[in-house]
């Protein structure tokens, strides 16, 4: 009998019972966006000629996660996880039932496809960030690892079965056929998604606001510095690598093979995928993250430009495996970069805008690579610029590291105490100022600044408005700290967010301060000026 603790650390978060039927819920319902991708990318080569209208198919999956990522992460951070899950993948279920109808119909014309796939990303944009931050609610952290490579594997193995399935029945029964068992499996994720029973969040507050949510997130991922990085190393690599799937079925028509030549290159790229998920977790035990995806898009833009330059199918599909192995690699240590750098309480709106930045840059390097296609006259040719401009990009961005200094400490703590206000405050009154003063030894004022430009960093990112530092003008070494939040509830909220990180860094700055006393705390609450009731006329 094989001893379970012995398995591959890829594999052991499936031994979690509520993780392995969410996960059966994710390949189903990648399988479908696979089936429905490929399928749709085909049947627009039938529908027209030109090279942008095919790597439009690709643009028009992606975009909807671009633009409506965001909303989609707030949602799922102030909305039961659970309930909005199984929404999206209703939305998607949905979508398919339409477009399997009309193609039974034979309805479908080109611009009605693209309308379709743009409404079936609307599903992806909801459905990924919600998955991306109920994964490490449910699996504990020394799993986590190997849960996002499964999570990968999901897309992978679909990404192989997906192809395989909507080419045999391309060739066999036509693209209704797909549609249709589409829709089915779409249902079948739906209903799965039904059976898990969540535990909902516990908090003494009221739910945070839809715009205020995506404000604080936009705000929290502006303030966190490996979280920048991760989001431009994310769209600059599915910039360029998209330039390889978003033209692939001209590539196999240009090696003079059909349906089943482009369900074999897919394939391929899924397989070297699958492969490679389950080395992931060993490579990142002897190499940084920072070198595995330096050397991973290296090899991607190699591959990019063998796939481009080969006159054989046989020759295209190795490199399209070697491919798959490295993008996933590149992709997957991004991935677990961006969930390492964010905290439980704003996971599902940091997940989103990485999810924007990668589709983002599928869909702008979808339409650029296309466009260069048609200009050029040549799929090869574009190719070749993508695969050349790798080398390049990845030189202007080395300074931006997803990995150097170490992980922050995002585990939950609490404040150094509770507040007792002597006045009764509404949870919508504000906004609140809090002063902090500081008495440090002036010599010492150097090191105090910048423990102070973290401590600014850390108040925005828990959803501060505003943040200043002043010094006393008339007793040397005397600092006053201020920041601002919105309302008092949401004052309150921001001491539920507090990490242990965010302990360190109080201890941190508290090394400074002279005397047996701690830092004086005051807390204001604005106060409204009615003038008309305060005149006399």
């Amino acid at each position: 009998m094989i001893d379970p603790d012995r398995l591959p650390a890829a594999l052991q978060p499936l031994r979690l019972p509520v993780f392995r039927m969410l996960w059966l819920a994710w390949l189903a319902a990648n399988l479908t966006m696979w089936m429905n991708d490929v399928a749709a990318a085909w049947l627009m080569t039938q529908l027209t000629t030109s090279a942008v209208m095919v790597a439009l198919v690709s643009a028009a999956s992606t975009l909807p996660v671009f633009l409506l990522g965001l909303p989609s992460g707030a949602l799922a951070d102030i909305v039961d996880r659970r309930r909005w899950f199984a929404s999206t993948q209703l939305w998607v279920a949905s979508v398919a039932t339409v477009l399997a109808l009309l193609s039974l119909g034979g309805g479908l014309s080109a611009p009605l496809l693209l309308a379709l796939t743009f409404a079936n990303g609307i599903g992806l944009a909801a459905r990924w960030p919600v998955f991306a931050a109920i994964v490490p609610d449910i699996v504990p952290t020394a799993k986590l690892s190997g849960a996002l490579a499964l999570q990968a594997m999901a897309m992978n193995l679909s990404r192989v079965i997906g192809p395989v399935l909507a080419g045999a029945l391309l060739a066999a029964a036509g693209s209704a056929a797909v549609f249709v068992l589409n829709a089915v499996l779409s249902l079948v994720a739906f209903a799965q998604i039904l059976r898990w029973k969540s535990e909902p969040r516990v908090s003494a507050l009221p739910g945070e606001r839809f715009v205020g949510a995506m404000r604080v997130g936009v705000q929290h991922v502006a303030q966190n510095p490996r979280m920048r990085s991760v989001l431009l190393r994310v769209f600059v690599f599915f910039f360029l690598s998209t330039a390889l799937t978003a033209l692939m079925p001209l590539v196999a028509r240009q090696l003079g093979g059909g349906a089943g030549s482009f369900t074999l290159l897919m394939s391929c790229m899924g397989l070297g995928a699958m492969v490679a998920v389950m080395v992931i977790p060993s490579l990142r035990e002897r190499y940084s993250r920072d070198r595995i995806v330096l050397v991973a898009s290296l090899i991607v833009s190699a591959m990019t430009l063998l796939v481009a330059l080969s006159p054989w199918l046989w020759l295209s599909a190795m490199g399209m495996a070697l491919g798959g192995m490295a993008w996933i690699s590149c992709a997957n240590t991004l991935t677990m970069s961006a969930q390492l750098a964010l905290p439980n309480w704003v996971r599902a709106r940091g997940m989103s805008t990485y999810q924007m930045a990668l589709m983002g840059g599928s869909a702008s390097g979808a339409v650029v690579w296309g466009q260069m296609a048609d200009l050029l006259g040549s799929v090869p040719h574009s190719l070749v610029a993508a695969a050349l401009c790798g080398p390049v990009v990845l030189f202007l961005v080395r300074g931006y590291s997803v990995s150097g200094g170490g992980d922050a400490d995002l585990r939950p703590a609490s404040p150094s105490h509770a507040l007792q206000p002597a006045i009764e405050i509404g949870p919508d009154e504000g906004p609140v100022m809090v002063t902090v003063e500081y008495l440090i030894d002036p010599a010492r004022a150097r090191d105090f600044t910048a423990v102070m430009q973290h401590t600014r960093r850390a108040r925005l990112r828990q959803g501060a408005l505003s943040w200043g530092l002043f010094r006393d003008t008339e007793r040397p070494g005397r600092y006053v700290e201020y920041f601002v939040d919105e309302t008092w509830v949401e004052h309150l909220r921001r001491q539920e967010r507090f990490t242990a990180d965010d302990v360190q860094l109080r201890v941190r700055r508290l090394a400074f301060h002279l005397g047996e006393q701690p830092p004086g705390v005051r807390r204001y609450v604005g106060e409204s000026l009615d003038i008309d009731a305060a005149s006399p006329h």
